[in-house]
């Protein structure tokens, strides 16, 4: 029975991913229905506190988003691209890597993909080089925010192993920025040069290529550099609590003295930001959930309430076996407990339910949690295949045609940067957690 449940797990998390958006989350319901109903298994409790956290958080974004701080943020960022167009392969993923750290979603990188190709071709530089790694680094950074989705969630099933918020940063801010610099060094090296490449010629002479046009020079509103100030607050509050135990509140019950969470925390302080954003910062509410930032987070929470849900139903359900069976040999080589995560999430395309459904066997397990932050960024195995809306978006934004998906699917612009950080973050995290933990 136990594999017949885990082909039902499998089948539910492929087909919701390839309907996509909200569909993943459904489709774990379905999943989750079969378990109970037809196999008898008790359904665990819903992640409720991590899909609390994650409404908190993308309502803060959402008002930033609203009220101009998002392009008041692109703007610098094309400021820092254009002053140095000859670095942009480096630039550009550090770019993409600030505004996912501050943001805590990826999703962010689509204002700042056109930017980049518009400035690399205008530049001579092969747009694939920098686009390639700056969509990698955009997920990477994922895993290095205080307030992304994923690491919140890694925070909370941590909390009893007293690992805090500094601790899961420490390892995982340098050991993802190295890689993704490392990464970054070899896309600088990929392809052709642009005014080699056949593709490219091919769409200057048939006169597809960009057509650069003048724009307006922006400006940003008080409002908007406000809103930027108090969602840096935020950012900075969360990780300050997140690290000294002491400054959060506690209470005396029964006895039994105890200290506000880390989860009700982040709610309180983004809930918080969100509302001092609305008042003074002025922005239009009805557009703070119509916007891209606060879509793709809720569209997260129903994916990680479905998913997680029959992920974690499936486990405990299957916990005397699925422990018996290969506890010693993830024991012997935690490395293949990182493959276990990099594969769920080309499946899930969430780090967050990768992490809400994966974790908990590896704490259950017994792998060292100083071993499972280091393999966090494990959980970005996205980009394996070229159909993540990041992905996609940078193929269409390079209007060169040097950013593409290969002839055999799998040999696409993402692949070679992609490995490259990938590997390289969780073996760089494995030597700091070592040093640090």
């Amino acid at each position: 029975m136990f594999w017949v449940q885990f082909l039902i797990v499998l089948g539910c998390i492929f087909i919701g991913a390839r309907l996509g958006g909200v569909g993943l989350g459904v489709m774990g319901g379905v999943g989750l229905a079969i378990l109970v109903f037809v196999f008898g298994l008790q359904p665990t409790s819903a992640p409720i506190d991590v899909m609390l956290m994650i409404l908190a958080v993308i309502s803060a974004a959402g008002a930033l988003q609203a009220a101009g701080g998002m392009d008041y943020l692109v703007f610098l960022a094309e400021k820092a691209l254009r002053k140095n167009p000859k670095w942009i392969t480096f630039i550009a993923p550090l770019v993409t890597y600030v505004f996912t750290f501050c943001a805590g979603t990826g999703h962010v990188a689509y204002a700042v993909l056109p930017v980049i190709a518009e400035v690399s071709r205008e530049s001579g530089i092969r747009p694939e080089r920098p686009m390639s790694i700056a969509v990698i680094a955009s997920q990477q950074a994922i895993t290095a925010s205080p307030i992304s989705a994923a690491t919140v969630a890694l925070l909370a099933m941590l909390t009893d192993f007293k690992i805090n918020l500094l601790d899961i940063l420490m390892i995982c801010i340098p050991s993802t920025l190295i890689a993704c610099m490392i990464a970054a060094f070899v896309s600088s090296k990929m392809g052709k040069e642009l005014n080699n490449d056949p593709e490219y010629l091919k769409r200057l002479e048939a006169g597809l290529a960009p057509i650069k046009k003048d724009k307006k020079e922006f400006k940003a509103t008080i409002g908007a550099k406000l809103s930027v100030i108090f969602f840096l607050l935020a950012a900075v509050l969360v990780v300050v609590l997140g690290s000294v135990e002491t400054l959060r509140p506690g209470w005396t019950v029964d006895g039994t003295f105890t200290r506000m969470t880390m989860p009700a925390a982040i709610e309180i302080v983004m809930l918080t930001i969100a509302a001092l954003i609305i008042i003074f910062c002025k922005p239009k509410v009805e557009e703070i959930v119509s916007g891209s930032v606060f879509k793709a987070g809720a569209t997260a929470v129903v994916a990680i309430f479905g998913i997680a849900w029959m992920g974690d139903t499936f486990f405990q359900g299957n916990l005397a076996l699925i422990s018996g069976s290969i506890s010693d040999l993830v024991t012997a080589a935690p490395w293949l407990f990182a493959i276990a995560l990099f594969a769920l999430s080309i499946l899930l395309y969430s780090q967050a339910a990768t992490v809400r459904t994966l974790m908990p066997l590896g704490i259950t397990l017994g792998i060292n949690p100083a071993l499972l932050i280091a393999m966090f960024p494990a959980v970005n195995g996205y980009f394996f295949i070229p159909n993540y809306p990041t992905v996609v978006a940078a193929i269409n934004f390079d209007r060169t045609g040097t950013t593409k998906i290969g002839k055999y699917i799998l040999n696409h612009s993402f692949m070679v940067p992609g490995l490259i950080a990938t590997v390289g973050s969780v073996g760089i995290g494995i030597l700091l957690s070592m040093i640090i933990l």
